[in-house]
């Protein structure tokens, strides 16, 4: 069945891999019959790939919402999201929710999903981060016309979610790779380790990652290895991390830097593609 051109992130993401997809393609193995991606994020190589079967985790519970409403109930979304306006004062109305958490649980999966796509698409740069508390916290982004509802992209990620065997959770990453068998292909794109004390960016989802957390994925990695799993993944060209991946195939590729908020600082750097397989 060929793939839908439609089929694209629905949110952006801090480090999604749309610019990197042109280095990440040729390097994929020739099949790919089953997937998992532990840290789907805005998911540009789920659905570039658009596998019939495949595990979709995040430990962010609102963006796996957001996929999970846009299956089940795309209409709804679609609908209840045409209704919000580009306004400032909405904005910071509907970001200030979740400071009330029973006001918050109120709210429907369809007013949550639809809260989190107006929030990704009107904030400032696009950024999703939250504190500390798990609350919401980037400014409103005082764009003239954002692209709130992209209804033909939302109805053919529902047709794609709903036409594939697909299993969305919110677990921990490594209790996700411990059921992966060979014969699975595993993405993984989990938070950069940082190239600088300042440059660290944590606020996918409260608590960030930490360096013991990037030791705990490599051994992940190494028992996937052991069981004859197939893997690739994605993350900053540190000294550390090709340390921690040494005995693995690492290609440097170049990535756009875009969220600083310097703009001079923005431009090309090193990551590093790392595979397990030739």
């Amino acid at each position: 069945m060929p793939k839908n051109k439609l089929v694209s992130p629905v949110l952006k993401w801090v480090g999604g891999k749309r610019q990197l997809l042109p280095s990440i393609k040729p390097m994929l193995p020739k099949r790919i019959t089953s997937y998992c991606e532990p840290f789907v994020g805005g998911g540009a190589v789920l659905f570039d790939l658009q596998p019939k079967r495949a595990i979709v985790n995040d430990i962010n519970s609102d963006l796996i919402l957001v996929y999970t409403v846009i299956r089940d109930n795309v209409e709804a979304l679609i609908e209840l999201l045409e209704t919000y306006p580009n306004e400032e004062g909405f904005y910071y109305e509907l970001r200030n929710i979740d400071r009330e958490q029973e006001k918050y649980d109120k709210l429907s999966e369809i007013e949550k999903a639809a809260r989190v796509i107006f929030l990704n698409k009107t904030c400032y740069n696009g950024l999703y981060r939250v504190n500390n508390a798990g609350e919401f916290n980037s400014p409103f982004g005082k764009y003239k016309n954002p692209n709130i509802v992209n209804a033909p992209v939302l109805r053919a990620v529902s047709a794609y979610f709903n036409s594939s065997e697909i299993t969305f959770s919110t677990a921990d990453f490594e209790l996700v790779l411990e059921q992966v068998r060979r014969g699975t292909f595993v993405y993984l794109d989990p938070p950069y380790d940082p190239v600088s004390d300042t440059s660290s960016f944590t606020g996918y989802s409260k608590g960030g990652f930490s360096r013991e957390q990037q030791i705990q994925l490599r051994e992940c990695c190494d028992r996937l290895n052991a069981r004859g799993v197939k893997f690739m993944l994605s993350n900053s060209a540190t000294d550390f991390i090709r340390e921690q991946y040494s005995n693995y195939h690492i290609t440097i590729v170049q990535a756009k830097r875009a969220i600083n908020s310097v703009a001079s600082k923005r431009g090309d750097v090193d990551e590093v593609i790392i595979t397990n397989y030739e």
